[in-house]
């Protein structure tokens, strides 16, 4: 009796297994299919169009699909033709690849062009590269076409003695910092007001640490631009603004928004030549306010780190590629003609690199010192913050985000109140009344919070 049981058990569970295991597949089935029914894919983030944002829009633009920096030749964009005629010209890999009749002549009818430019750029006549409907683009667009091949302009007001020590007692070689601030002729009461607060030249301490250092302010100048209408003639004005503060830097181009990139390399050329120990560059508006002291603070501590990590390395030779700012990535050109930042399609065509955008970013004195050698084979663009980005992206290098840096301000709620800007290293925009009072209100700030 007690065998026959046990003989049916067995039966029982072999019968029994197949029949569970069908119904476990089934179930597994079942959640399968409920699950992919059911599930919502993440949600893509919405990059604005660069750089807008900072008017404020409220356009967007898609996720770029391609590259930034794309080896093949766009045929019908300006920008791109002439970046892809430079990469095989510095590149003898990248001059390899070009294939065909068609590549070969437009490579050597865009240089012809631009020889003929920069033959001509101190009499201001270049011919214009052919493109489509030169005529329909903004003025602003055409002028920047027209110059972009120019480089070099003369060196009106210099200050070619502002980072040598003229005072022993300090015992300090080189600036830890200057601040390279681009302004306009006219704008007086900016530069004044930055003297007077956080832009003001010499030995200055951080704000917790209180260590010293020594800080150069120069700000950055073309000349007046005759094109948008008759100015008041504020030469005389500049000058004696120059020789009370000695601390103006003025080129002779026009100053327009597309030609702020000129500033960049002019300040590169000069610092090379003025200021090549300088350890720090910060580069900024004249309408943004900058914490020094906070901002001394932390540079210190990179200095520090990059030194330690030199003698832990033994790399006596390590190079110092600190890039900080608002970074803004994945960012596409604005095809909105009615705006300043318009770039139509026929000039460039991508997305832009990362790069730190708003009113200021910081940087290692031997950094802009490889950006200028870099900037040399990288065409001019009209928006001198993605330019910044396209030199970095030449040297394999991104700019570092930091939360400090407020470009496009605190919400409007936290604006008044001194304690929102206990960690804030920059804000950006404030006029010089602003300036004034903020500046009085954030001092002793950790005191106050």
């Amino acid at each position: 009796m007690g065998r026959c049981c046990k003989c049916n058990g067995r039966l029982l569970c072999m019968c029994l297994l197949p029949c569970m295991m069908t119904g476990h597949l089934l179930i597994y089935v079942m959640v399968s299919i409920f699950v992919t029914i059911s599930y919502t894919p993440p949600k893509i983030t919405i990059h604005y169009i660069a750089p807008g944002a900072s008017d404020n829009t409220s356009t967007l633009a898609s996720h770029p699909l391609g590259p930034f920096w794309n080896l093949r030749l766009e045929d019908s964009a300006l920008w791109n033709q002439l970046q892809h005629a430079w990469d095989r010209q510095h590149n003898p890999i990248l001059r390899g690849n070009i294939t065909g009749t068609f590549r070969k002549s437009k490579t050597k009818v865009l240089s012809e062009i631009e020889d003929e430019c920069l033959s001509d750029c101190v009499s201001r006549k270049c011919a214009v590269p052919r493109m489509h409907d030169f005529s329909s683009l903004p003025e602003q667009m055409q002028a920047f076409i027209k110059s972009m091949h120019c480089r070099e302009y003369p060196l009106l007001i210099n200050q070619p003695g502002i980072c040598r020590r003229n005072n022993k007692s300090f015992d300090l070689d080189s600036p830890i910092l200057i601040m390279a601030i681009k302004s306009q002729v006219g704008n007086f009461e900016n530069r004044q007001a930055i003297r007077e607060t956080w832009g003001r030249s010499g030995l200055l301490n951080g704000e917790f640490t209180k260590k010293v250092g020594l800080v150069r302010t120069v700000f950055l100048l073309g000349r007046q631009d005759s094109s948008t209408g008759p100015h008041p003639d504020l030469k005389n004005l500049l000058e004696l603004e120059n020789e009370k503060f000695r601390d103006i830097l003025q080129w002779d181009f026009r100053d327009t928004f597309f030609n702020l990139t000129l500033k960049d390399l002019l300040f590169w050329h000069w610092l090379q030549q003025y200021c090549p120990t300088a350890i720090f560059v910060f580069k900024g508006d004249d309408d943004v306010l900058v914490r020094t002291g906070a901002l001394l603070d932390y540079l210190h501590k990179q200095w520090d780190e990059h030194n330690l990590l030199k003698t832990y390395t033994n790399e006596t030779d390590m190079e110092f590629n600190l890039f900080v700012g608002d970074v803004i990535n994945n960012a596409m050109p604005n095809r909105e003609p009615s705006t300043k930042y318009y770039i139509p399609e026929r000039f460039y065509k991508g997305r832009y690199p990362p790069y730190a955008g708003g009113g200021g970013v910081v940087y290692s004195g031997s950094l802009a010192l490889r950006l200028k050698e870099v900037s040399e084979r990288v065409r001019l663009f009209p928006i001198d913050d993605v330019y910044l980005g396209m030199c970095l992206h030449r040297l394999g290098l991104s700019p570092s985000h930091h939360p400090g840096f407020l470009t496009f301000d605190l919400p409007e709620i936290d604006r008044g109140n001194p304690c929102a800007y206990k960690s804030v290293l920059l804000v950006h925009r404030r006029s010089p009344k602003e300036m004034l009072t903020l500046w009085k209100q954030l001092q002793n700030l950790s005191g106050q919070c």
